[in-house]
């Protein structure tokens, strides 16, 4: 019989890293706004520290989705909701990879160390330059404005399927909506 719900580890897993982008989405747009000055480094700081936790779980997510495979949709869907269902999450997943990659990139060009946690140092990946890091700013920015867009249409996905269609989408994330 094929689960009718995420592991607790994958629920675990999606509410934590949904939980750090909601934090690291509004700080990194709050940054920009700010004038330099010690507390902007620190934010960045805060930023690049969420960046990098949201990078390691995902990769753990990665793992974990591969060998746990997610339960599957209920028969009622249609399958081209089913089909937009998995691009979607392939997409989410795939943002959330290459946002915390293109800020790692954009930090290296722009030559600012990451220091996780302000004690262990992650190597930048390129040589200091003003050019490309000017364009890995632009990339980063797209890309967590594509993760917005996404995001939404994942919150509306599941608040359609729990308050429209009235099925069993959304207990698969969230075991106290399931119906015994």
């Amino acid at each position: 019989m094929k689960p009718v719900a995420y592991t607790r580890t994958a629920i675990a897993l999606h509410w934590l890293t949904a939980a750090l982008i909601l934090a690291a989405l509004p700080l990194g747009l709050t940054l920009t706004e700010l004038a330099l000055s010690p507390t902007k480094l620190k934010l960045y700081a805060w930023h690049k520290w969420l960046g990098v936790t949201v990078f390691a779980l995902v990769v753990l997510r990665v793992v974990w989705r591969l060998t746990h495979p997610a339960p599957p949709l209920p028969a009622s869907i249609p399958a081209w909701q089913q089909r937009a269902a998995h691009v979607l999450h392939g997409l989410l997943y795939l943002l959330m990879l290459a946002i915390p990659l293109s800020g790692w990139l954009m930090s290296s060009a722009k030559g600012f160390q990451t220091v996780y946690l302000g004690v262990l140092p992650i190597p930048d990946l390129l040589a200091k330059d003003a050019a490309l890091a000017e364009t890995l700013a632009a990339l980063h920015t797209w890309l967590n404005y594509s993760l917005i867009a996404l995001l939404l249409a994942h919150v509306g996905a599941a608040l359609k399927h729990q308050l429209i269609d009235r099925d069993a989408v959304l207990g698969r994330m969230l075991p106290g909506l399931r119906k015994h």
